[in-house]
């Protein structure tokens, strides 16, 4: 028997209560007790296998203090579908990036530093070391973020 694979939106939304979840230092396990469920179903609501009812969503809006829209801003539309005043470039690397531990790391510490002209100069730093122009940077969407590759060391 195939498993279904889990619908894009539903994932997206997943990934958005997760993104918000690690943003305010919140557990698994205290969103699943605050919601009355196991760790294990807000694992799965996260990663999409388990769509998240209308109310459940509702719960979870408001223990993560976010409106509804939240969950779905950037969310996957089928191509066949008219855009409305959607965005054209695709942000959704962003939500992406967001979600993993390092980048929730790196924007806790980035909020942290209240010169401004410090903040200009670590984006100036990063993009030099990322090696790209910072129009490109903007312009072009990151497809996967992935480990750089770092040569083997050689013992003499």
């Amino acid at each position: 028997m195939l498993k279904k694979a889990p619908n894009p939106i539903d994932k997206h939304v997943g990934s958005r209560v997760r993104m918000r979840r690690v943003l305010v230092g919140m557990s698994q396990e205290r969103l699943g007790e605050a919601l009355g469920l196991t760790f294990q179903q807000v694992q799965k609501y996260e990663k999409g296998t388990n769509r998240i009812g209308a109310s459940r969503l509702q719960q979870i809006s408001k223990i993560l203090g976010m409106p509804v829209e939240f969950f779905f801003e950037g969310s996957p539309q089928p191509d066949n579908e008219p855009s409305g005043f959607r965005d054209v470039a695709d942000t959704t690397y962003v939500a992406d990036f967001l979600a993993t531990n390092e980048g929730v790391q790196l924007n806790r510490a980035f909020l942290r530093i209240k010169d401004p002209k410090i903040r200009r100069r670590i984006v100036d730093l990063v993009t030099s070391l990322a090696g790209v122009e910072e129009d490109r940077i903007l312009a072009e969407p990151v497809a996967v973020l992935a480990e750089p590759e770092v040569p083997a060391l050689v013992a003499e």
